[in-house]
């Protein structure tokens, strides 16, 4: 498993699309909180707050991470190495596994970078350290569990297609709907008592709740439970094209 979770990191970074994509989601970034005359924009804000990388990080995540993550099983099978790579002394699960903490392993790479800013804030602060660091690592464990969840999307994605484009398509849809979709359907008020029960079983409300800093258990569950069970699905689609 660590010889496979190797030659995916390798395969990203010794190709384009690893650099392109931390690239891009820096600049993208970068430019809403620095540059762009926007409401996210830190400096006209006159406010030492990071929120508007938080609210940000996620859009961008939608398209970067299914981009990550759409050749990692369906190119396997466009190919005909999956049949290879099942045959070598590993299980399926540990197969899935190696190519999801690897897709994860890229977006904390990029993620990394944007501790600066955290730093920037801290010292433009009045007085110097007037952040809310709670609410603000808080925001970071949180966004590692959103995109811990879309890249397991990805993968599944990746495992029901040999097409890329299909395989990105698809990630991109269903964690757009998990992101937002069950709130959005929520706010409409049409099931009554249950609209709240809707709207916690989408990502955002779990997202939204750590990003205030305190880290509820229910909310890690949820995380946990939204990968573990694309994890299973991955598993159950390749299980099924074994026979």
């Amino acid at each position: 498993m660590r010889t496979l979770f190797i030659k995916e990191i390798n395969a990203f970074l010794t190709s384009l699309i690893g650099y392109i994509v931390m690239v891009v989601f820096l600049l993208v970034v970068g430019l809403f909180l620095w540059v762009f005359e926007a409401d996210t924009n830190i400096l006209d804000s006159g406010y030492s707050d990071l929120g508007p990388l938080f609210y940000i990080a996620p859009w961008v995540f939608l398209f970067l991470i299914p981009a990550i993550t759409m050749r990692s099983i369906a190119e396997e099978r466009r190919t005909g190495t999956i049949e290879l790579l099942l045959t070598k002394p590993l299980t399926e699960l540990q197969i899935i596994l190696a190519k999801y903490f690897a897709g994860l392993a890229l977006v904390v790479i990029a993620i990394i970078p944007t501790l600066i800013y955290v730093f920037s804030i801290y010292q433009l602060g009045n007085p110097i350290g007037n952040i809310d660091m709670g609410g603000t690592w808080g925001s970071y464990i949180g966004l590692l569990l959103l995109a811990a969840s879309f890249v397991a999307v990805g993968i599944f994605s990746s495992s029901v297609t040999n097409n890329q484009v299909v395989a990105f398509i698809l990630a991109t849809f269903l964690s757009f709907f998990l992101f937002i979709g069950f709130e959005s359907i929520g706010s409409f008020r049409l099931f009554g008592n249950f609209d709240s029960i809707l709207i916690n079983l989408g990502i955002n409300a779990h997202y939204l709740s750590i990003s205030r800093g305190v880290v509820d258990t229910r909310d890690l569950i949820y995380f946990i439970a939204l990968i573990a069970v694309f994890i299973q699905l991955t598993l159950l689609v390749i299980n099924s094209r074994k026979w």
